[in-house]
């Protein structure tokens, strides 16, 4: 039996990547529960055309479902060949979760509470870990990204169940939440940097997670840019961003090549 991705997983790179883990489990455990921001859902632009509450908010969630079935649609007869054929199952989650963004995050923006926000949520849980299982399997082992695929898809639903159950009015607690949405991000990187990868080039990897970070500025930056623009504000273009980054691993399925070192 080929145990090969455990010795590449347990050398100084996997302890660094357990340590970590486990480091930021016990600073979220120690730090006490942190609950939703009661004016998160003030987003800057409230207008409505038509019958569509928060319009621009809500309709640019268009970009997740047409990049998602555009992923999905990409692997309706196997995985192109800038991927791996035994991924196909994170590759499909990934691309799933993404065109599911379109009803849960637009639900959400339609009526903005912690109710809703909980359907986006996990859209994104979804996505987010079947992108960490897919980095796993890529740059350790395909073996260990298929092990790890549902235990994380698992862990990400529960974290969004888990802070709405524990949500008696008083925003709930975001802990395990935030950790499965920050830690893969802080991850990720460490292992493209120190994992070498199975599908070069690995740009568009990176491409990934600079619209993902640009995503969050935009998300930061909500008023200041509708009043900059007049036009658009942050948070839709934090859609956009968000959107671009899934379809920079799109285009690395078709663009990617296998590669076996010199």
């Amino acid at each position: 039996m080929d145990h090969s991705w455990l010795k590449r997983g347990t050398d100084w790179r996997g302890r660094a990547i357990l340590g970590t883990g486990l480091a930021v489990s016990l600073a979220l455990l120690a730090h006490g529960p942190i609950p939703q921001d009661a004016g998160y859902h003030a987003f800057a632009d409230q207008r409505s055309y038509g019958d569509i509450p928060n319009t621009v908010d809500t309709l640019s969630n268009l970009a997740f479902l047409l990049v998602g079935l555009a992923g999905l649609h990409a692997l309706r007869r196997g995985v192109p060949l800038g991927g791996l054929a035994s991924l196909r199952p994170a590759y499909a989650l990934f691309f799933a979760g993404a065109a599911l963004l379109f009803p849960t995050s637009g639900y959400y923006h339609l009526w903005p509470a912690n109710t809703t926000l909980a359907w986006d949520r996990l859209a994104m849980t979804i996505s987010f870990m079947a992108f960490f299982a897919s980095i796993l399997g890529e740059h350790i082992s395909p073996r260990l990204g298929l092990r790890l695929l549902w235990p994380l898809i698992l862990l990400g639903i529960f974290s969004v169940v888990y802070w709405r159950l524990s949500d008696g009015g008083d925003g709930g607690d975001l802990r395990p939440y935030l950790l499965v949405q920050f830690l893969p991000m802080l991850l990720v990187p460490f292992i493209l940097l120190t994992y070498p990868s199975r599908l070069r080039p690995t740009g568009y990897l990176w491409a990934v997670i600079g619209w993902y970070g640009l995503a969050k500025v935009l998300e930061n930056l909500d008023e200041p840019i509708l009043r900059l623009t007049g036009l658009v504000s942050g948070h839709s273009l934090k859609h956009l961003a968000a959107a671009l980054g899934i379809a920079c691993f799109l285009v690395a399925l078709y663009r990617r090549r296998p590669y076996r070192g010199d």
